[in-house]
């Protein structure tokens, strides 16, 4: 099986130097898609010789794929910040969303990350990249939700878990028909309807008259 790091701790420029070569083989499969992308090609745009690849990606072409892969799903998280891992009220939630759909109206049609997971066939180690983005960006929304619930804006009895499970699943299926329809309302639907179904939960400020 093919694996995604060199055996050895790297140096700082043996770091640098693996992640010019990831960047610009992400750049490549963006410009030419993932089939279309030779290892030379991404030596030439990288300036790095077949020696100093293999060293990085032992595994060559599929290693190298993965370590894309790996980039292009923290690239995911990483356009969500600050707002994800700042959900501390509802406008701090309606910043989150604005990201969200703002981020994937960008990417518009073309996903690398669905691309190269098509590509690397569901392998172990391409589903270990996948599973922990998931569990990453379910963390964030779950810790989000405690903490509305800790304010009182959101019910205690809402189980967090689940409602950020429910929330991320609205989320990728919305992404999925953008991706096949090339609209982003669904994934504004499954947003909104989301939030907005939470607030209508939310204790009243008003105790009920006896």
């Amino acid at each position: 099986m093919p694996t995604n790091v060199p055996a050895r701790p790297l140096t700082r420029k043996g770091a640098e130097t693996r992640h010019r070569i990831v960047i610009g083989a992400a750049d490549e499969i963006r410009e030419r898609g993932v089939g279309e992308v030779r290892l030379e090609d991404v030596m030439a745009r990288t300036r790095t010789s077949k020696s100093q690849l293999f060293h990085y990606f032992p595994g060559g072409k599929e290693d190298l794929l993965l370590a894309v892969a790996k980039h292009e799903a923290d690239q995911v998280l990483s356009d969500q910040q600050p707002m994800l891992s700042e959900l501390t009220s509802w406008a701090a939630w309606q910043s989150w969303r604005d990201r969200v759909v703002a981020r994937y109206l960008a990417q518009g049609t073309e996903c690398p990350l669905s691309t190269l997971m098509g590509q690397l066939s569901r392998t172990p180690a391409a589903q270990a990249v996948v599973t922990e983005l998931l569990r990453h960006w379910q963390a964030e929304l779950t810790a989000g939700v405690r903490h509305m619930q800790a304010i009182g804006e959101i019910p205690r009895s809402l189980d967090p878990v689940r409602a950020s499970s429910a929330l991320l699943a609205g989320v990728q299926g919305g992404v999925l028909m953008m991706l096949t329809t090339g609209q982003i309302s669904h994934l504004e639907a499954a947003l909104d309807m989301t939030l907005a179904s939470w607030k209508a939960t939310r204790p009243s400020e008003h105790p009920a008259p006896r």
